[in-house]
């Protein structure tokens, strides 16, 4: 396993070095100056220039990649005026727009985005799971059928369109709950919960749809196999049927995708976040792609692939955990 670990960790670093190419091509193709939007509009030429030197922008593409590479791995100098400002590794650059540390910048917004996921991803995964679960253990009757319209609804609606609905429910004609605000977890851990509630609620529900769809065709597949016809024959109860044997065939699929979600919303669930105002790395994501602020996508992008990846590792050992049949290899 340490083996298999460090093999997808390895791998891990040539994705994340494919990712950083892909996207300094990308931005250094789009139209606009950085160093102009790093300065102002009211700057003269001469100050554009200024920036553009203390940024590194004068240089070649080539060159300042490998700059990018130099402050991740050992830190970076960035001039300052009459002095000169240090960049501690893992060092992602500044930002264009507002000086700040790269690093600093998604410190700040990751926890907003985190909650956001992992509080949806139970959501998720217990509706998810249980839903369709329920669907194929109800195959043919009503509660199948009603449960399949439930779900095809709920993949075929947009996640703004959810959360609207919500809050128009829940906040404006119910009066259950104010419109949310975020509250950051360190001040006040019951208002962050409750604030929290409705995005979590909003993703959560609109994540799964596909969850109940992949459980129930998972555990129709499981319930069909040779084995399960054989544990029915001997008399094997029908509950020790579903929960050792056919919800063990059905979760590994599950896990998988979670996994890929998951580290994907670490890059952000952008319209949970704009529709809700949670100041997340989506919201941060927009911005710097609006303002060409290329080291804040990088930096941003870079981190999301990270979670992928690391996700994927994750879901691969739990897989093999759930079925003795896989090999990490």
């Amino acid at each position: 396993m340490t083996r298999y670990v460090l093999k997808r960790l390895a791998s891990a670093v040539l994705v994340l070095l494919a990712l950083s190419v892909l996207v300094y091509a990308l931005f250094y193709l789009a139209p606009g100056d950085p160093a102009r939007l790093a300065c102002g509009e009211r700057c003269n030429p001469q100050q554009v220039a200024q920036v553009r030197e203390r940024l590194g922008l004068n240089e070649g593409v080539f060159v300042q990649y490998l700059h990018f590479l130099q402050g991740i791995v050992a830190g970076r100098d960035y001039s300052a005026g009459t002095g000169v400002l240090h960049c501690d590794a893992p060092c992602l650059g500044l930002s264009y727009r507002t000086d700040q540390q790269v690093t600093q910048v998604i410190l700040e917004r990751l926890p907003a985005t985190a909650s956001l996921a992992l509080g949806a991803m139970v959501i998720w995964l217990v509706v998810g799971i249980g839903t369709g679960l329920l669907s194929a253990l109800r195959r043919g009757g009503i509660t199948e059928r009603t449960l399949t319209v439930l779900t095809l609804a709920g993949t075929g609606t947009p996640v703004f369109i959810l959360g609207l609905l919500l809050l128009m429910t829940v906040c404006a004609y119910l009066r259950w709950l104010p419109f949310p605000t975020y509250v950051p977890l360190g001040e006040d851990p019951e208002q962050w919960a409750w604030n929290m509630l409705l995005p979590w609620l909003t993703l959560g529900f609109f994540e799964s749809a596909k969850y109940a769809r992949l459980t129930r065709s998972s555990t129709l597949e499981t319930l069909a196999e040779d084995h399960i016809r054989t544990f029915r024959a001997y008399g094997v109860g029908e509950r020790s049927v579903v929960t050792r044997h056919a919800l063990r065939g059905a979760v590994p699929p599950v896990i998988a995708l979670s996994a890929i979600d998951l580290g994907t919303m670490f890059g952000g669930a952008v319209l949970t976040e704009s529709l809700f105002g949670i100041p997340g790395l989506g919201k941060t994501l927009i911005d710097g792609v609006r303002h060409i602020d290329l080291p804040i996508v990088v930096g941003v992008v870079l981190l999301t692939g990270l979670a992928v990846v690391l996700a994927n590792v994750l879901a691969d050992l739990l897989y093999a955990l759930a079925d003795r049949r896989v090999a990490l290899t």
